[in-house]
């Protein structure tokens, strides 16, 4: 009989204990908490939420609703605990953290095919016919870290995220913004915003003045180590951003010859080109504050940000370059991972992930593959798309957001309209799949 361990019980790990009790495979879900303490968390209850209660948006139209109405047609388990523990958000599923803790410890202890052990796992030895699930996060132990390493080599580990902000492409003045690669080289794949002197001033004035995020204590250690925030560099001086990251030089703007006095360059990041980056712009200011600074680059006005820029303690692995499509290493078949280490971003895709690396692992117990998820689906497109992607030099984590999801083969000119079409597109394409991958 194959055995299965599932190590760490947070919201990936809690999820995926159930989900494989589920599928009647027995397995230990192993917590190091409270024995093994964390910056972040506070005790040694199951899924303990560390940060902001809500759990997305409930409002149609929008990706945190698309995700949930998906997880639900998989049965999703932490979705029902959070309900029952719900408080007053508005259009948001808003949890009591406590009483949210306590739902999935009651749902986990009712489970008889889940043991419960608490105790730090410091190596990860092959054996026959045990399988591992690695859900630790952002904060795994350092024991952990040597042994994925050794397993996939250092390159395939990331640490101090630095992230600068995605739009969608729809969002973007595509007659504002000029094609060009920096002196001709290459393809002509960036978008290029173009800089007066006077719109120069303003922004990097404005970049000064925003209101930065505060850094976790745990964070300050090496937080500028690899790349200075946007705003740091503005700080240098008034050409400091002319000189580096919005330097001119080879950016002619072909339709008038001339060199801009800076440049803002945005990267394609996804194969479908329907999402950009803002190359450089790594930044740790507010949310709030990267939408109004950065909608005054020329052609951004109206920018929908799918990722917001942030600089933080992130562990998590190159998942295009070291994981297959079941979420096991590469290296280490028998290992599996889910959440935050595969480079989703949130609560709800931690869970998504949890969920669907379960049924990953319960299918190759049962000596079956589980068949791919339709990539119109935003668990298709975030875990079978977005994470396999490599068209980043640099993966970075993310977030569901509509931009990751196809076009659609009638186009509907009406934002909301267009998201509630890909929304009712995805669930009936997931309706069918289960109907197939869930026998």
């Amino acid at each position: 009989m194959t055995r299965v361990t599932v190590v760490g019980g947070g919201l990936a790990g809690s999820e995926a204990a159930l989900q494989l009790a589920r599928r009647g495979v027995a397995c230990r879900l192993v917590e190091m908490r409270p024995g093994v303490p964390t910056p972040a968390h506070r005790s040694g209850r199951l899924a303990e939420i560390v940060c902001s209660n809500s759990l997305k948006s409930t409002a149609a139209a929008t990706p945190g609703r698309l995700l949930k109405d998906e997880l639900d047609l998989l049965g999703c388990r932490l979705l029902a605990c959070a309900r029952r523990a719900a408080v007053p958000a508005g259009a948001a599923l808003a949890v009591d953290r406590d009483e949210f803790s306590a739902q999935v410890e009651e749902a986990v202890a009712a489970e008889p095919l889940i043991t419960v052990e608490r105790g730090e796992v410091t190596a990860l030895p092959a054996e026959p016919d045990h399988l591992w699930l690695l859900a630790t996060g952002p904060l795994t132990g350092s024991s952990l870290v040597d042994a994925l390493a050794a397993a996939t080599g250092a390159p395939a580990l990331h640490f101090f995220d630095a992230i600068a902000p995605t739009v969608t492409r729809e969002s973007l003045d595509l007659d504002v913004l000029y094609r060009a690669a920096r002196y001709d080289k290459g393809e002509a794949d960036y978008l290029n915003a173009a800089l007066d002197p006077a719109q120069y001033a303003a922004f990097r004035a404005a970049l000064a003045a925003a209101e930065r995020a505060e850094v976790q204590a745990f964070d300050k250690s090496d937080l500028f180590a690899g790349c200075q925030p946007i705003e740091e560099i503005a700080a240098g001086g008034p050409q400091s951003l002319a000189f580096g990251p919005l330097r001119p030089v080879g950016l002619e703007d072909p339709r008038t010859g001339r060199r801009a006095h800076a440049v803002v360059q945005l990267r394609q990041e996804n194969r479908a080109g329907t999402l950009y980056g803002l190359v450089g712009f790594q930044t740790r200011l507010k949310q709030g504050a990267q939408r109004e600074v950065f909608r005054m680059i020329p052609g951004l006005e109206n920018a929908e940000f799918v990722r917001y820029g942030q600089l933080h303690r992130n562990f998590y692995l190159d998942a295009p370059r070291c994981l297959g499509r079941d979420f096991a290493l590469a290296a280490r078949p028998d290992v599996f991972v889910a959440g935050q280490m595969t480079g989703v971003e949130g609560y709800v895709e931690s869970i998504a992930s949890g969920l669907v690396t379960a049924w990953h692992v319960a299918y190759r117990v049962q000596g079956r593959t589980l068949p791919p998820l339709p990539p119109a689906t935003m668990l298709g497109a975030l875990l079978g798309g977005f994470l396999f992607d490599t068209t980043a030099a640099r993966f970075c984590p993310m977030n569901a957001n509509f931009g990751l999801l196809p076009e659609l083969a009638d186009p509907v000119r009406a934002k909301r309209d267009r998201k509630l079409a890909k929304a009712e597109r995805a669930l009936a394409e997931l309706r069918a799949w289960v109907a197939v991958a869930a026998a």
